[in-house]
């Protein structure tokens, strides 16, 4: 079956559609990416929720409130295949994320590769988990429930953050939620496969990994897959896409995370591509997405942590 028939009839539109990567070409893409994302952000109904940047802290961020105080917090880290994105990208996601949760989400604007690397958005992300801790207080949210969350490039930050949790080296963290995330540079077989997919494929996971680490092999700071050890990870979900060439190590993770004993949820969205839920975010797919996540987060936030 083509990969036109595979693709949900909602989504046949974006066949062409194509994440370029290209060194010559990635200023032009990110342009792109803003504006559309600044125009979607300004047109989108925020009715309940209170949203402030803010630079007080170690690194920007914007916070989304809609929640009684002390509120449960959500450290979010955007999509962009690391060298896309700011405060804009993943704005439809955050807002929706606080109104099903009731939380304070609190979205890091970390530092893009080619021009910062690895480990630059790891430190940025790890610097604002541990600033809304230290700060649980004046930023009026509970320190002790607070969730990381990651979107594609952003999943491979959420997730080390998770898996840093159990040593102690960063806050306690309650859940995880991992959407279509990016966590192994190793190849599989999706990767493979997806080489000519909507919104994201092969080549250009390939060039993300080009462009993050250079010429390195990937630490597990950097692909969280490679670690070894996973027991004492936070409970976790991971949400993924049909046709995506991330989805087989989102898969593989998710079964290794169960396996470790870890409390662990997945879900693979059929016929969709990769970013389904930001191309059409009133979708009705895109609000099962929404709600599934929010009612893992209040299912998170209403357990005793520790």
């Amino acid at each position: 079956m083509s990969l036109t028939h595979r693709l949900d009839p909602a989504l046949r539109h974006l066949t062409e559609a194509r994440t370029v990567l290209s060194t010559d070409t990635l200023q032009a893409v990110r342009d792109s990416l803003n504006h559309r994302r600044r125009d979607s952000a300004r047109a989108f109904d925020i009715t309940g929720v209170e949203i402030v940047d803010s630079d007080e802290g170690p690194v920007p961020v914007r916070i989304y409130r809609a929640g009684p105080a002390p509120a449960p917090a959500v450290i979010y880290c955007h999509s962009g295949a690391f060298v896309l994105g700011n405060l804009d990208v993943d704005h439809r996601q955050c807002v929706e994320l606080a109104k099903h949760a009731q939380c304070t989400v609190i979205s890091v604007d970390y530092r893009l590769a080619p021009e910062h690397p690895f480990p630059a958005a790891l430190d940025d992300a790890t610097s604002a988990l541990q600033w809304a801790a230290d700060n649980a207080r004046r930023l009026d949210i509970d320190a002790n429930r607070i969730a990381v969350v990651g979107n594609s490039a952003g999943g491979a930050l959420a997730a080390r953050l998770a898996q840093r949790s159990v040593d102690g080296s960063v806050p306690p963290i309650a859940i995880a939620l991992l959407h279509q995330p990016v966590l192994d540079d190793r190849p599989t077989l999706s990767k493979e496969e997806f080489d000519c997919t909507p919104g994201f494929d092969g080549p250009a996971v390939a060039l993300m990994w080009q462009h993050y680490l250079g010429d390195e092999s990937a630490p597990v700071d950097a692909a969280p897959a490679r670690a070894t050890e996973l027991a004492g990870v936070p409970t976790t979900l991971i949400t993924c896409s049909d046709l995506d060439p991330l989805r087989d190590e989102a898969i593989d993770y998710a079964m290794r995370l169960m396996i470790a004993g870890v409390p662990t949820g997945l879900h693979v969205f059929p016929g969709t591509c990769h970013g389904f839920d930001s191309f059409l975010p009133d979708w009705d797919v895109s609000r099962q997405l929404f709600a599934l996540q929010g009612a893992a987060l209040r299912r998170a936030f209403t357990l005793p942590t520790g």
